[in-house]
């Protein structure tokens, strides 16, 4: 299927994890802005250009369901959560229908921004993976791979056959680095993610910490 003459991209979040190192419950639930974190992050998908969304949520998904605001988004639920990521991922990739690009973001990255999303798909090649990378001087090149990550609709069966457990699309990148292509969003936000009590911080945002949007 096309989209003003491309193939679709549907963005998928993943928001099933219970936030166990926090201890504040799911990190869907997060207040971020004003709204939970899940929230925010769909509505930065859908405005930087994905054609639709899909969340998937798992641990406490009535709680987050009642309290966010995902009505335009297709709402799915991984009732088998605690296997890892692997698992949402491939009900997200399987909800999102077959044809179309897949752009996977993650519930817990504040920093996530529109402005990353239209990068990305601006920037993808036919046939290739697209990853949002950011500042880093230990990571080869300067760079550290991060999220978003947009997989060209080519690839996405040979990616879905390579998830396990907790890795995500991590095996298949390992195993294919040729076919990635890093696009640095250091400008937008240092990409990342709200694991630990001592990175709550990051929920004042990407303007708090000085990034300026591109």
């Amino acid at each position: 299927m096309k989209y003003n003459g491309e193939p679709r991209t549907t963005g998928v979040v993943l928001a099933a994890g219970s936030g166990s190192r926090l201890g504040l419950g799911p990190k869907a639930l997060l207040p971020y802005r004003g709204r939970p974190l899940v929230e925010a992050a769909a509505a930065a998908l859908a405005g930087g250009g994905c054609s639709d969304v899909v969340v998937v949520l798992g641990a406490g998904a009535d709680k987050v369901a009642a309290a966010a605001d995902l009505a335009a988004c297709r709402v799915v639920v991984n009732a088998a959560w605690e296997t890892g990521m692997g698992g949402s991922y491939l009900l997200g990739e399987h909800t999102a229908g077959p044809a179309g690009h897949l752009l996977i973001a993650l519930v817990d990255q504040p920093g996530l921004l529109p402005d990353t999303v239209r990068r990305l798909l601006g920037q993808h090649r036919p046939g290739r993976i697209t990853a949002a990378a950011y500042r880093e001087p230990a990571a080869p090149g300067g760079l550290r791979r991060g999220h978003p990550l947009l997989i060209d609709a080519s690839l996405r069966t040979a990616v879905a056959a390579t998830i396990t457990g907790d890795a995500g699309a991590r095996g298949f990148l390992r195993a294919h680095p040729e076919l990635v292509d890093e696009v640095d969003c250091s400008d937008l936000s240092d990409g990342q993610d709200v694991d630990t009590p001592d990175q709550l911080h990051l929920l004042a945002g990407p303007e708090a910490a000085g990034y300026q949007r591109g």
